[in-house]
């Protein structure tokens, strides 16, 4: 044991005592492995939750909170529009199944406000909605080849479970079969000429490209605009569909986007975390002539149609009337909220990096994104998924550096995490000195 594990082990003794239970009835003692980290994850009081900034955990502690819920808390934990959105609600039922008047009013919003939100169609997760942009573009083109980039991850849909961590020629997982995943294809990232080259080697079966313009667990890294352009234009060219996975970026880069932050408009986009409130959503979004391949008012022998079911939660009350809440609310106070948390991200990722010069750290991120690496030489440039696996002590950023900062009253995921509106500016001051604190105590 080191002393910044002692020290965690110390204040948390009754996580650890849920950990040994969770362990008992969960593999691993948990249901997603992000949420794992040695000796043992952090636990959150039930009964105290979190609130604005704050996390409270099950041995009374108080932290400041950076991962939001998977980037999902844009407005902060339990922001009061949302609490009382459920709360109304609540009284008239929480799940019917049948068509209602919230869905209208929140496709709606998102149709005005995503910029290639012909039409919407909505589920309930990020895997879900991309899996069917998938199943849409390759029914549309009438081809097979998807192809993503390295380090990308999508949910964990068989389709696109290719490549998400190097080696990426090796298997993703165990259980998934070589003929599900053969026309499913990497990218380099960032790297025009080669990610050119592959499209051209591929583009007369090429059905699309899907991308997430921030890579999140990929390590917060921006696709360079002409990057993204490239990939425009060359779907176009091939007759391939473009899909931006925004299932983190949605609502958060821009009001409208990563596609109204870039300005550059994909066929087709997938939606979840902000655009449901704190509730389980997902969405695809886009071209009216792609969406209307399920369209069951047309038509068509089954197999010409795509199935999208949905799911059983689809469109719940609950999710629809804090969906409404949250875009209502990001819309109103756009010029308001997206320059401030934008500008505490850039002040988040400017001082850490100078809090932790000895450590030679570099900080990725864009907008209210921000993220700590430890580059193994000087003068890297980090642009990519793999350069953070092959350039970066990631075991450092993901153990060490959370634990000392968990010891500080603060949680980050993966080095960093995003800014919501609950966020201060204290806090992030607050980060930063704590950062400067660990830079001194680290080897």
């Amino acid at each position: 044991m080191t002393e910044f594990s002692d020290e965690y082990i110390k204040k948390t003794s009754r996580s650890r005592e849920l950990f040994e239970r969770a362990k008992k009835v969960m593999p691993g003692g948990v249901c997603h492995n992000i949420r794992y980290f040695p000796p043992y994850p952090l636990y959150i009081d039930g009964q105290k939750g979190a609130k604005g900034s704050k996390i409270f955990d099950v041995d009374g502690n108080e932290l400041v909170d950076f991962w939001m819920g998977h980037y999902a808390m844009i407005l902060g934990h339990a922001p009061q529009p949302i609490i009382n959105a459920l709360k109304e609600q609540l009284e008239y039922g929480t799940h019917w199944g049948i068509v209602n008047d919230l869905q209208v009013e929140l496709a709606e919003l998102v149709h005005n406000i995503v910029p290639c939100a012909e039409l919407v169609r909505f589920g309930v997760s990020g895997t879900e909605a991309t899996m069917y942009a998938v199943r849409l573009a390759r029914a549309f083109t009438n081809r097979k080849t998807i192809m993503k980039v390295d380090g990308g991850w999508h949910g964990g849909n068989t389709d696109l479970s290719v490549a998400i961590h190097s080696p990426y020629n090796l298997p993703e997982s165990a259980g998934l079969l070589p003929e599900a995943t053969k026309y499913t294809k990497s990218l380099p990232f960032n790297d025009i000429e080669f990610a050119s080259q592959i499209l051209r080697e591929n583009k007369e079966d090429l059905a699309a490209v899907i991308i997430e313009p921030v890579v999140g667990a990929g390590g917060a890294i921006p696709a360079e605009k002409e990057y993204l352009k490239v990939l425009r234009e060359l779907t176009e060219e091939f007759g391939g569909i473009l899909i931006f996975d925004e299932v983190i970026t949605g609502f958060r880069l821009a009001l409208g986007g990563a596609q109204e932050f870039y300005g550059i408009i994909p066929d087709l986009a997938t939606l979840g975390k902000i655009l449901g409130g704190g509730m389980p959503i997902g969405a695809v979004v886009g071209r009216e002539d792609i969406l209307d391949l399920a369209n069951p008012l047309k038509e068509r022998e089954k197999w010409e149609s795509v199935l999208m079911g949905g799911g059983t939660f689809s469109i719940n009350p609950l999710t629809m009337r804090t969906g409404i809440a949250t875009l209502s609310l990001l819309q109103r106070d756009e010029t308001k909220i997206y320059p401030k948390i934008n500008a505490m991200g850039l002040k988040a990722r400017q001082g850490l990096e100078k809090a932790l010069l000895e450590q030679n750290v570099k900080c990725t991120g864009v907008g209210s994104f921000f993220q700590v690496h430890f580059p193994f030489q000087e003068a890297v440039t980090l642009k990519s998924p793999k350069d953070i696996e092959t350039l970066t002590d990631t075991k450092k950023r993901d153990h060490e550096l959370k634990l000392r900062l968990l010891n500080k009253g603060f949680f980050v995921m993966h080095g960093g995490g995003a800014v919501s509106t609950a966020h201060k500016e204290s806090e992030i001051n607050q980060l930063i000195e704590a950062a400067s604190v660990i830079g001194s105590e680290m080897e």
